[in-house]
């Protein structure tokens, strides 16, 4: 049955593209490194990954980061049609061995994709272990997002975009970041802020090309915890200080 549904996933990946217009921005930022087999991370959300396939340049070799989850083995078998492999992991429960295909992809000359809030979020919000990654190989980590005027959006937990047919279409390359091999707790914590922004930023702009607006963030530690103070406060204040 999987081998099925990415057979089916595969082919409509490919009449959406075939029957939509297509915009690209900041192509020129990976072409300083697929003509010269410099490796990066290719870093987007986990609620854009549709159509990621058709924004890869075919002739570079690139593998992703999947789960061992049943999903996660349903976007392996839909993106091999495209040539694209796989590496099953995580890099942040018990990911060691995920860890050392990374490197060893990297090493080799080939990229890595990579979505920074997956595989179970919070939404649009980067972990660390892309940045000690990139960190580690000595890699720079290049964001990427799509947006598209026809879609459906998914209510699940990263919001996924389903591209629709006859869609005009919105591809945007972000400039890279790159984090120093001796970066430290702070450095490192600043470098996943700055990726957060920026792909945060092409999205949002994605989707304002595309008549949408912008997407939203799941609260962060910060919001979270002001907005549980807020909750606790409201209560309070209800109960009559109870």
């Amino acid at each position: 049955m999987q081998r099925g549904l990415g057979w089916l996933g595969a082919h409509y990946i490919r009449f959406v593209h075939a029957t939509s217009r297509w915009t690209v921005y900041g192509e020129a930022i990976p072409r300083r490194f697929w003509p010269e087999g410099r490796p990066f991370i290719a870093a987007f959300w986990h609620s854009r990954m549709l159509m990621t396939p058709y924004i890869w340049d075919p002739k570079v070799k690139i593998r992703t980061l999947i789960s061992g989850h049943s999903d996660g083995r349903l976007i392996s078998r839909t993106i091999g049609h495209f040539g694209i492999g796989t590496i099953e992991g995580s890099t942040s429960r018990g990911g060691t061995a995920a860890l050392r295909a990374i490197l060893k992809t990297l090493a080799a000359g080939h990229c890595i994709g990579f979505t920074p809030d997956g595989p179970r979020g919070p939404r649009m919000r980067a972990s660390l272990g892309i940045v000690n990654i990139a960190r580690k190989a000595g890699v720079p980590i290049v964001p990427l997002t799509f947006s598209v005027t026809r879609r459906r959006v998914i209510d699940s937990w990263d919001r996924f975009i389903l591209a629709l047919p006859f869609s005009r279409g919105v591809i945007i390359w972000g400039e890279p970041i790159w984090v120093a091999e001796d970066a430290g707790g702070a450095v490192l914590e600043d470098a996943r802020l700055a990726l957060e922004d920026r792909l945060n930023a092409i999205t949002g702009e994605a989707d304002r090309l595309c008549g949408h607006g912008a997407a939203e963030p799941a609260p962060g530690p910060a919001e979270a915890a002001a907005g549980q103070e807020i909750g606790a406060r409201r209560f309070k204040a209800v109960s009559g200080g109870q």
